[in-house]
């Protein structure tokens, strides 16, 4: 088994945001937890990007949540906006297959950012 790997794609910034592009060319099992705080009013608008070149970036869907039954579908969403202090667990599906990864935010009003990817 392999071990996990963790990397702080947002180290809690306070402003709108490019994140840095992390390579993460032969991971799996990719997951990535988004978190606002010192929350007053407005919102974070958090997205993945990646990228197959370091060059050329896309906007990549990721998997909210995980059906709980085989009625329920999965959720893809292109972003994932937090409008109070709290975090969230977002998924990339396993056949994405981009060798960079990098995580935008977008504040409105104020809020601290962070985002954290895990992955085998």
């Amino acid at each position: 088994m392999r071990n996990s790997i963790q990397i702080v794609l947002l180290d809690d910034v306070t402003a709108t945001t490019t994140g840095i592009a992390h390579n993460v060319e032969g991971l799996s099992k990719i997951t990535v937890v988004f978190t606002r705080t010192n929350h007053t009013s407005g919102s974070s608008v958090f997205s993945l990007l990646g990228s197959v070149d370091g060059v050329t970036f896309v906007t990549l869907a990721m998997i909210r949540n995980l059906a709980n039954a085989i009625t329920e579908g999965v959720t893809r969403v292109t972003t994932e906006t937090l409008s109070s202090n709290t975090s969230v667990i977002v998924f990339l599906d396993e056949f994405v297959g981009v060798k960079i990864i990098r995580c935008d935010v977008t504040e409105t009003t104020d809020g601290t950012h962070r985002a954290t990817l895990f992955a085998q």
